[in-house]
């Protein structure tokens, strides 16, 4: 059993809508349950992988996704568990740090630019374009107008992405306050997660409600019919990996995707 598509519909932010994060609720299951969820993203994954060669063939579209969260929210988690059977060479996964001396002598948008997929490639931004209207405002990096300017251009840029041939697919992980403290205790508690705690993730957990106003924001302003934004329940990683796995296949299966035609006759070549 997987997500039908008016739950997948329902998770989508129509553009022009109010979003309020604090009235959603992370921890639904959308009607799965662990098991089911397990194997269904099973199919999905074999699937997923077929349609990925069919794209790489084909050529005529790429795909990029975005993964955008709080901490803790499951980015790498998504990519290691939905992607799984995708073929690494028509697949490229960029992590957005901060920017370079180089990256910040150009526009914010420069680097996300060098980074998006070729047609035929699937494309995954683990942090994205976002943070320029997420750290950056919360941090207060950038002035207020600069920041407040940005949805525009990311929707223009978004645009642009689409009609070169890029479907744009973006998915906000939503976990609640409570999910994020026992994932950040699980880490100090296990010698094997050390390595992924930061002390400087007590200190963004205490600005939530500021990360989760800039987080609305951009959600309400910058979902569009070219590139929709997702809100994945995803307190429970098993109903974030099949929402954003069903979202994905349905995506690829309604390019309409070809095989090419070959450029011999077939009926004519016998290997020995």
């Amino acid at each position: 059993m997987g997500v039908s598509e008016e739950l997948l519909s329902e998770l989508r932010v129509r553009p022009g809508s109010k979003v309020s994060l604090a009235k959603l609720d992370p921890g639904r299951t959308l009607g799965l349950d662990k098991d089911s969820s397990k194997q269904r993203l099973e199919e999905l994954r074999a699937e997923m992988a077929e349609l990925q060669e069919l794209l790489f063939a084909d050529r005529s579209r790429g795909l990029l996704i975005v993964l955008q969260g709080m901490d803790t929210s499951g980015k790498d988690g998504t990519v290691k568990n939905v992607m799984a059977g995708v073929d690494p060479h028509g697949c490229r996964v960029t992590a957005f740090k901060a920017p370079t001396d180089e990256e910040r002598g150009h526009d914010f948008l420069w680097r996300i630019h060098r980074a998006v997929p070729p047609r035929g490639i699937v494309g995954i931004f683990n942090r994205s374009h976002y943070e320029d209207v997420l750290i950056a405002r919360v941090r207060g990096l950038v002035p207020e107008k600069v920041w407040k300017e940005r949805y525009a251009l990311i929707n223009a840029f978004e645009s642009l992405i689409d009609e070169g041939g890029v479907t744009v697919l973006k998915f906000f992980l939503h976990i609640s306050k409570d999910e994020q403290r026992a994932r950040l205790q699980a880490r100090v508690d296990d010698p094997h997660k050390h390595w992924k705690f930061n002390p400087a993730d007590l200190k963004e957990r205490e600005r939530w409600h500021e990360y989760e106003k800039a987080y609305e924001d951009a959600l309400e302003k910058c979902s569009t019919e070219r590139a929709p934004w997702t809100i994945v329940p995803a307190d429970k990683k098993w109903v974030r990996n099949v929402v954003v796995a069903e979202t994905v296949v349905r995506t690829l299966r309604a390019m309409k995707l070809k095989w090419p035609k070959a450029e011999f006759d077939p009926k004519g070549v016998v290997v020995r």
